[in-house]
Parts: C-alpha cells; sequence; structure tokens
C-alpha cells in the first residue's frame, strides 16, 4: 500500500511546479520566443489564409473539374464543418496529450490534406480532402494561441499574443490577393499546394525551439461521441441545403430530419455526459445566449457574402483573379488597421451600441453591393460598398469576442470563446448551403452572369435583413459588462470567417519531456 504523502511531497510537488513555471516563462525578447512566435504565427497562417484565398479559386476549380454549384459549396463547407465541428475537441486534445505535439500534428494533417487537395483528380476526393484539411484545422488553430500563453512569461504574454494576432492577422489581409495572384498565375491548385512548404518550415521550428505543454487539469474521457453527432447535425443539415431542388424531395426531407434528430441527440449526450465537450450550463447566462445567437446572424450574413461576392466580381463583373482577390482587400485592410481601436471603444462605451450600430452598417455595405454588377466600376461601385461592409465588421467584432468573454466566470472563458468561434463558423456553412437554394440559384448558375446577378441581387437583402435582426437583438439584450471582467487578449484581428479565439484562465503549465 502506497504510503500517504508527506509535507514533503507536497513542497515537492510545488517545488516541481515553481520550476515548470521557470522553464516556460520565456521573454519575448530571448531568440526561442521569437522562433515560438514564428512558429505559431505560420501554422495559424495556413488556416486563415485557407479561409481567405479559396473563395477567389472557386469558378476555377469548377470550369477546371467540370462541376456544378454544388461542389462549390461543398468545396468551402467541407473545411468549415470538420473545423467548426471539432475545433473544441481539438483545444481538449492538447490540453490533455500536449500542445506542441497536437500542434505540430495538426500542421501536417494539414499540408498532407492540401497536398489532396492540390491534387484532386476529381470533385469528389476534393471535397473529401477539403474535409481532411478542416480536421487538421481543428487541431492548430487553438493550439497556436494555447503554445504562447503556455510559454510566456505573464509580462510579456499579452504583448505575445497581441503580436500573434497581429502578424496573423497580416497574413489573413494578404489572402486574397495572393490567392488571386496564384489562380491566374500557376493554377488554383497552387492555392493548396502552398501550405506544403509553409509546413516544412513549421513544424522542424517547432519542434526544436517550442517547449511542450500540457494542462494538469484536463482529465476524463474525450467526448468525441458529442463531437461526432455535432459534425453529423451539420452535415446532415449542409447535405439537404445544398441539394435542395436537385435531389428528389424524399430525400431532402429525410437528411433534414435526420440532421434535426443528430442535434437532438447531441443535446442530450452533451446534457448526460460528466466531461462534456460543451457544458450546457454555460447557456445559463443569458447574456452568453443572446450574443451567440447575434453571432449567428452576424456571421451566417458574413459566410454567404463572401462566398458569393468572390463569384459576383468575376462571374458578372468580369474581373479575374487577382483583379477580384484585390478588391476585396479594403475590408481586411480595415479590420487590421482598426481593430484595436474598436475594441478601446467598446471597452470605453460598452458593447451595445457597437453591436447594434456595426450589424446596421454592415447590412448598408450589403445593399450597396446592388450595384456591382455587369461593367461595374471598382471606384464608384465596388470600394464604397467594401469600405462600408470594413467599417462595419470592425466596429462589432471586437465588442462581439469582449462580450461573450464578460458573460461567464473566468475560468470559462477559454470554452466560451471556443463555442462562440464554432457557432459562427456553423453559421457561414449553413449561409453557404443555404442562400443558393434561397436565392433561386440553379445548378449551373454560375457559369451565366445574368443568372447569377439575378440570384446575387436577391442574395443580399436577405443578408441584409439577417445583419438587422442581430442588431435588434443586440440593442435588446446586450448589456455593459463588470469592470473586473475578462478582456480580450487578441486585439489585431481581421479574420472573416469567425471571431479570435482567447485561450483560458492563467494556469500553472506543466512542462513535458
Amino acid at each position: 500500500m502506497a504510503a500517504p504523502p508527506s509535507e514533503n511531497s507536497d513542497n515537492s510537488d510545488n517545488s516541481e511546479n515553481s520550476d515548470n513555471r521557470e522553464n516556460l516563462a520565456i521573454r519575448i525578447s530571448s531568440p526561442q520566443g521569437k522562433w515560438i512566435l514564428f512558429t505559431t504565427v505560420l501554422g495559424s497562417s495556413m488556416a486563415l489564409l485557407d479561409s481567405t484565398v479559396v473563395n477567389v479559386a472557386l469558378p476555377w476549380i469548377g470550369r477546371d473539374l467540370d462541376a456544378d454549384l454544388a461542389v462549390l459549396q461543398w468545396t468551402v463547407n467541407a473545411y468549415m464543418l470538420t473545423l467548426a465541428g471539432l475545433i473544441l475537441l481539438g483545444g481538449a486534445l492538447g490540453d490533455r496529450f500536449g500542445r506542441r505535439r497536437i500542434f505540430v500534428l495538426g500542421v501536417v494533417w494539414f499540408a498532407v490534406a492540401s497536398l489532396l487537395c492540390g491534387i484532386a483528380p476529381n470533385a469528389g476526393v476534393l471535397i473529401v480532402a477539403r474535409a481532411l484539411q478542416g480536421i487538421g484545422g481543428a487541431l492548430l488553430t487553438p493550439g497556436s494561441l494555447a503554445l504562447i500563453q503556455a510559454s510566456f512569461h505573464p509580462d510579456d504574454r499579452g504583448r505575445a499574443v497581441g503580436l500573434w494576432s497581429g502578424f496573423g492577422g497580416m497574413g489573413a489581409a494578404v489572402g486574397p490577393f495572393l490567392g488571386g495572384w496564384l489562380v491566374d498565375g500557376p493554377g488554383w491548385r497552387w492555392v493548396f499546394l502552398l501550405n506544403i512548404p509553409l509546413a516544412a518550415l513549421c513544424v522542424p521550428v517547432a519542434l526544436r525551439h517550442v517547449p511542450e505543454s500540457a494542462d494538469p487539469r484536463a482529465h476524463g474521457r474525450f467526448d468525441v461521441l458529442g463531437a461526432g453527432l455535432g459534425a453529423l447535425s451539420l452535415a446532415l443539415v449542409t447535405y439537404a441545403l445544398i441539394e435542395a431542388g436537385q435531389r428528389s424531395a424524399v430525400l431532402v426531407t429525410v437528411m433534414a430530419v435526420a440532421g434535426v434528430a443528430a442535434g437532438v441527440a447531441f443535446v442530450y449526450v452533451e446534457h448526460r455526459r460528466k466531461d462534456p465537450m460543451m457544458p450546457l450550463g454555460i447557456f445559463s447566462s443569458r447574456q452568453f445566449s443572446a450574443v451567440n445567437i447575434v453571432t449567428l446572424c452576424v456571421y451566417a450574413a458574413f459566410g454567404g457574402f463572401f462566398f458569393l461576392a468572390a463569384l459576383q466580381l468575376q462571374v458578372v463583373s468580369g474581373y479575374s483573379a487577382l483583379g477580384a482577390g484585390t478588391a476585396l482587400l479594403p475590408i481586411t485592410a480595415i479590420m487590421l488597421l482598426l481593430s484595436a481601436r474598436s475594441g478601446e471603444l467598446g471597452e470605453r462605451i460598452g458593447p451595445r451600441i457597437p453591436l447594434t450600430v456595426g450589424p446596421l452598417v454592415c447590412a448598408a455595405g450589403m445593399l450597396l453591393m446592388l450595384r456591382v454588377g455587369k461593367d461595374a466600376s471598382y471606384v464608384t461601385d465596388v470600394l464604397p460598398a467594401l469600405l462600408v461592409l470594413g467599417l462595419g465588421m470592425v466596429t462589432l467584432v471586437a465588442p462581439l469576442t469582449a462580450t461573450v468573454l464578460a458573460s461567464v466566470d473566468t475560468e470559462h472563458a477559454g470554452l466560451a470563446s471556443g463555442v462562440n468561434n464554432a457557432a459562427a463558423r456553423a453559421a457561414g456553412l449553413i449561409a453557404v448551403a443555404g442562400l443558393p437554394v434561397l436565392t433561386g440559384m440553379g445548378a449551373e448558375a454560375y457559369r451565366s452572369a445574368d443568372a447569377f446577378d439575378s440570384a446575387f441581387d436577391r442574395a443580399m437583402p436577405l443578408c441584409a435583413g439577417v445583419l438587422v435582426a442581430g442588431a435588434v437583438l443586440a440593442y435588446a439584450t446586450v448589456r455593459r459588462p463588470a469592470p473586473d471582467c475578462r478582456h480580450p487578449e487578441c486585439r489585431t484581428h481581421c479574420c472573416v470567417t469567425a471571431p479570435p479565439l482567447e485561450g483560458g484562465a492563467e494556469e500553472v503549465p506543466t512542462a513535458k519531456e
């Protein structure tokens, strides 16, 4: 029988934790600190780039693979589906088995899936490879931020997160331009193949310079069943929406009902499990529940817009891929330059006004996109709409994240951020699946400028209406948070597919051999 722990053993444990803190308290000015920033920015940029460059390549993918609109929808949604469904599980795996280990696994997985995308001989292989890419993204995306928070000295952690989000934002901002250049140059396959040299650079640096760490509080069984049911529900509903009007009504109805049933089963499993992936108790906060509904409205509109806008500029307005990618740069540039100031403004005046005004400004921007048709002038038609949309987005994103964090206890801040991020991605994929059928966009619409332009003109008011609904809900439900609440660490952000991820409460990191 083992002897009970003595006072000396407690002191030994405390000494070990002190040593671990010292080992992982890396200064940002040190060579190792710079390498950690480099590899985490590089890894997260792979996923951020992929979220912005693929839309620009869609018309060329469709022509090369002789694919209909449904294939283009699945090319976007297969990635978003697995990423949204598994991102919470990916963070939990890193906490348990080691953040560096899971981050490196995610980077390698993402690179291999990118290779499969790049050499895909047909649409079916491309869609499967995109789903695999999303799994890699779910492993590396939460891991990059977790590595920074676990590795750096507390005095440097805020600056490190700021540099990580800033440099990562620059990567996301250049994504549409880079994607357009690749599509018009070597071809759309290089949009995916570009990830391979990035991963080849990222992995050796991570293995050599990034210390391993884990969360000593992580325990219990992984909620694989919950993650599977969540992803299955999204997949079935997405299938029903994309195939509506193309497949038999009976099949579409069966898939839709099965998707809802899987969603109900997900809620049941999360309610009964001891260690659920998404504890439902977090929704007991009315503010948290309300702001997540606002998130669904906002990011559904954003997801639908960015999917259709890249096609509208190329199919209808006659832009090249490079021209379309460059045309969208003002949105990410505005977010990159002004997101930190928007966050400061939200802290001074409270989140209610920004979360009301921001969606309304975005709605105005989308209505201005109705001016973008054949032979549209960039300066007088496209640019004003994008500037207004960018100003609306930068107004709302930082206060949205701040409200999510303030609506729960500090110890649940990381979970709340992960749930909100997953909700935004799920809203985007549902919008990409549902908007074409709601606007009567046929399977070959993207091959016809007239047909696509008509559907686009019906889609923008729908997106604007969803944004107005989000603004009304925010005005009715969002209140000023307590002064001592948790504030966001990611001050600079320009990803258009989801709000920034935030880490959990500060913990004592455990070094792993």
